[in-house]
């Protein structure tokens, strides 16, 4: 399995319509969606799909046709990201209608083709799931994990409380194996999973 993690885009013309295809990771997909409807206000659709890695690691799927006959767009969307075994990935697709029907085949084909070239533009990476961690720890012991988490590229976002900090971490298998051992070192007895 592959994912992205930056945005890409491709445009692709037939007809006189215009098919822009915008592929981003999963989490981006709600924002990009109401982004996009205002920036393209135009556009008679906005054609989406999106599969993403779920905790029980299933693989979730969506679509929305938005409009055009019922497998003719957001399917042919979708079977790209399948295809390619891409996860925690969406599309959507903004179409310009160009005053030319394309008919139900040539529906299928563009929309099929606009997330291709999209996915051509794209950095592809290997999926690497990651598990979410989140624990409080006092101000005294945090310089120290903050040196463990950065020394290790373990990426990590900070809250600050008035007696504690809240770190949220994303561990991959071995970054989780690396923090279980700097645990057993560490000890620290103010730490408390949250999650």
């Amino acid at each position: 399995m592959q994912t992205i993690y930056s945005l890409y885009t491709a445009h692709y013309e037939v007809k006189k319509s215009l098919f822009i295809a915008h592929l981003s990771p999963f989490n981006d997909f709600k924002n990009l969606l109401n982004t996009l409807k205002k920036e393209h206000s135009k556009a008679v659709h906005f054609v989406w799909a999106y599969r993403y890695l779920n905790k029980n690691l299933q693989i979730v799927e969506d679509k929305s046709d938005d409009g055009e006959p019922k497998n003719t767009s957001a399917l042919p969307c979708l079977n790209v990201l399948r295809g390619k075994e891409l996860v925690n990935i969406s599309v959507i697709v903004v179409r310009y209608f160009g005053g030319i029907k394309l008919g139900t085949g040539g529906l299928v084909r563009a929309y099929g083709e606009a997330v291709n070239l999209a996915v051509k533009e794209a950095i592809l990476e290997p999926f690497e799931f990651k598990e979410e961690l989140e624990f409080n720890l006092n101000f005294k012991n945090s310089s120290k994990m903050e040196h463990f988490l950065k020394k290790n590229n373990i990426t990590f976002q900070r809250e600050f409380k008035e007696t504690h900090i809240i770190f949220k971490l994303k561990l991959s298998q071995k970054e989780k194996v690396e923090f279980e051992n700097f645990l057993k070192i560490f000890n620290p007895q103010e730490l408390k999973i949250l999650q």
